[in-house]
């Protein structure tokens, strides 16, 4: 039999009940308090030709914890993946058939839209879900997802809902899900016209970047990816920095070394951000990866996608250098250097939905500040520059300044 006072710890000199007056001597306020931390750890793994019979990458991963034990796996396709690549679903297949002893493949892939509009439609959470549903899906099982970072988006979401955690490997297949999205622990969808607004913080069990996927982009989608390098570069590592400007005109071109030396020292980057950087979860207001963000989720609400996520980055990180600079926090040099190399990479660094004012001759993308203090929570702030490769996060905004900064990146953009 528990005594009515066991377990229970008085609360910190300035918790909660710390002042309260008693009644009939009884505390007014009583707690039980408790803390714990749990571990996450997953590999990221760099190969070629992942679903050859003979590549252990993947039966690997799925061994890493249970070793000797067969494990079922439903896997998802990227549509666009898929029609890039019409056996890769067999390909699978033949993988799982050359590994009995360790994973049992559910079902034929199931294949869904890609690209950002598929995260326009939160239906297809309850579509994935049902499906998983169907495999017999648990939460020892795993959801294999191959694709573009939406797509990993919204099965992340999905597997993090479903049993309340089914097992995720990514297998991300576009440049900029192998040097970030994929990296992260943030998933989700849109919903209400608000980016992001359904979504989880879960790990994933593992990563998978196969650099063959990247053959099957067209030239903007792999350009598009180039944008999160800069932007990491910019904000966390000015070495990185000085190779990106050395070696632009080879990854404008797409040079495979120079692509794939970009995509690893990204990924290191973000992981380190995500494993050090004090807030995996983002439970404070402020990101510094979110450096450019705040106008990059704008631009693509105003042009409903047509935009790229990475070429509204690149518009997002130009628009932000020139504020940094504007208040006297970098150099006006270095706003410069870092849209030029955005140019020299193939990027514009503007847009006519720039050009949209509201009834008060506003600019529309200014609304994007409060929509991101939301997203964020607290006190809007951004992450801005002192120098190229050194961000400072908690920078305040001042919109007499950002307005300038807009018409600055105007006239250069008409030059």
């Amino acid at each position: 039999m528990f005594s009515s006072n066991e377990g229970r710890r008085n609360p910190p000199a300035q918790g909660v009940g710390a002042t309260a007056a008693p009644i009939d001597g009884k505390p007014l306020v009583d707690a039980l308090w408790q803390r714990f931390s749990v571990d996450f750890d997953y590999p990221v793994v760099f190969t070629r030709n992942a679903f050859s019979p003979s590549n252990p990458a993947l039966a690997d991963m799925l061994s890493r914890k249970e070793n000797g034990r067969r494990h079922r796996v439903a896997a998802v396709i990227d549509e666009g993946v898929a029609q890039a690549l019409p056996h890769l679903a067999e390909r699978i297949a033949d993988y799982a058939a050359a590994h009995p002893e360790r994973m049992e493949l559910a079902a034929a892939p199931l294949v869904l839209p890609g690209g950002e509009p598929c995260k326009n439609y939160p239906a297809l959470v309850p579509r994935l879900q049902h499906w998983l549903r169907e495999q017999r899906i648990d939460r020892q099982s795993f959801l294999l997802a191959v694709g573009g970072g939406a797509l990993l988006d919204l099965a992340g979401f999905a597997a993090a809902a479903a049993h309340r955690g089914v097992r995720l490997l990514r297998l991300p297949s576009t440049v900029l899900a192998q040097s970030h999205s994929a990296m992260g622990v943030k998933n989700g969808v849109n919903a209400f016209g608000v980016k992001n607004f359904l979504g989880s913080f879960a790990p994933p069990f593992g990563v998978i970047a196969d650099f063959d996927f990247l053959d099957t982009l067209e030239p903007r989608d792999a350009r598009a990816g180039l944008a999160e390098a800069v932007k990491a570069a910019a904000i966390r590592d000015s070495d990185f920095w000085s190779w990106l400007e050395d070696n632009a005109a080879a990854l404008a071109e797409f040079d495979p070394a120079a692509t794939e030396t970009l995509i690893r020292r990204c990924a290191a980057l973000n992981l380190e951000h995500v494993g050090r950087g004090g807030d995996p979860f983002e439970f404070g207001s402020a990101s510094p990866l979110d450096f450019g963000q705040w106008a990059a989720h704008k631009l693509e609400s105003l042009t409903h996608h047509a935009l790229r996520h990475g070429e509204a980055i690149a518009i997002g990180m130009a628009l932000d250098a020139r504020y940094s600079a504007e208040t006297g926090l970098l150099p006006a040099s270095g706003a410069d250097r870092l849209c030029a190399l955005l140019e020299r990479l193939g990027f514009r660094l503007w847009d006519a939905a720039l050009e949209r004012h509201d009834k008060h001759g506003r600019a529309l993308v200014m609304d994007g500040l409060d929509e991101f203090r939301q997203h964020l929570g607290g006190e809007l702030s951004l992450t801005l520059l002192s120098d190229l490769g050194r961000g400072v996060n908690g920078c305040r905004v001042g919109m007499a300044a950002m307005e300038r900064s807009l018409e600055w990146l105007r006239t250069r953009a008409m030059r």
